[in-house]
């Protein structure tokens, strides 16, 4: 039996798939490499497609024994989701409805879904639990929204199990940079500021300093990459076991402004970060920072590594060049 892993050429995608490797799990990987990068698929077979063609996906569940699909292939830049709503409504919403009654057709009932803490919208009390109230300020949030509430009807009408983690801000690579983040264009803040610091960009953009916070600026809660990997695999774990569908919110449980992230990533590259401070950025958050003890308590997962480790572990990828 395979873990059917979509998206699996991008960013989370691709640390995850070489953690279920490395642990003994066989997985396909599919992406039509719109943002993925084909030299991030390093372990587990390729086919490149989208989960949107529903001929491919029938294809796939019919040669492959697949027990679990795991969905990272979503757009995810909160910015342009404001830009282009319909090109994020497509991806994220009708592709994943597509990929989902691909599953029911083929009898593959198990799907973990690559969520946001971008559903909760502006935080009403942090740290944030799952019980928090959702209300989306974004396109981005509201997808994913959507595909989870789509979620709880699939399961009652047609026995899908889901297990859903919202993320909050993913960050690092991987520590024998194999692999690490890398996005055309880039647009979020650790790789930018380290970017600025090899010399390969100029400064960094804050965008807003007159938010209700310490120093002006919006607070984030930053979780490594392969702290989320072993949750995916933990979460899945539990599914095949138990046939219960849940949802986790994956932090820090400790939240970094932009500045406090700019004077870490100083500390770690010795070098001086320009920064240029602009305007607040539609559908941005003043603070989110998430709860992890839902998570801790059920799956037994903590994340290991800090806001420190995760700007050391991007620094070691963005050295080597910070591309495929």
């Amino acid at each position: 039996m395979s873990i059917l892993v979509v998206g699996g050429a991008g960013y989370i995608g691709s640390h995850v798939n070489k953690y279920l490797n490395r642990v003994g799990y066989d997985t396909v990987v599919i992406d039509n490499l719109c943002r993925g990068h084909i030299g991030s698929v390093r372990w587990g077979k390729f086919l490149r497609g989208d989960i949107g063609d529903v001929g491919f996906m029938d294809w796939v569940f019919s040669h492959h024994r697949v027990e679990a699909v795991m969905h990272f292939a979503a757009f995810a830049y909160v910015g342009e989701s404001v830009e282009k709503p319909k090109e994020y409504y497509e991806n994220n919403v009708v592709k994943t409805m597509l990929l989902l009654d691909s599953m029911v057709r083929n009898g593959v009932n198990n799907f973990i879904f690559s969520s946001t803490c971008a559903t909760f919208g502006n935080a009403e009390r942090v740290p944030i639990t799952e019980l928090h109230s959702q209300n989306p300020i974004n396109p981005y949030g509201f997808t994913k929204l959507v595909i989870e509430r789509m979620l709880g009807d699939y399961g009652r009408a047609y026995g899908l199990c889901s297990c859903i983690f919202r993320y909050f801000n993913a960050s690092g690579a991987d520590p024998e940079v194999e692999i690490g983040e890398c996005h055309e264009p880039e647009t979020h803040l650790i790789p930018i500021i380290l970017e600025v610091a090899s010399g390969k960009r100029e400064a960094v953009n804050i965008f807003g300093t007159d938010y209700p916070t310490d120093d002006g600026t919006c607070v984030r809660d930053y979780i490594h990459v392969c702290d989320l990997a072993e949750a995916h695999k933990l979460g899945m774990e539990r599914l095949l076991q138990t046939g219960v569908s849940d949802h986790y919110n994956l932090g820090y449980g400790k939240g970094y402004s932009v500045k406090e992230a700019i004077g870490i990533a100083a500390e770690v590259t010795g070098a001086k970060i320009k920064v240029i401070e602009s305007g607040r950025r539609a559908g941005d958050p003043p603070v989110l920072i998430g709860s992890m003890q839902k998570a801790e308590s059920i799956l037994k997962w903590q994340p290991k590594f800090s806001l420190k480790d995760s700007i050391s572990t991007a620094w070691k990828w963005q050295q080597q060049g910070g591309k495929f």
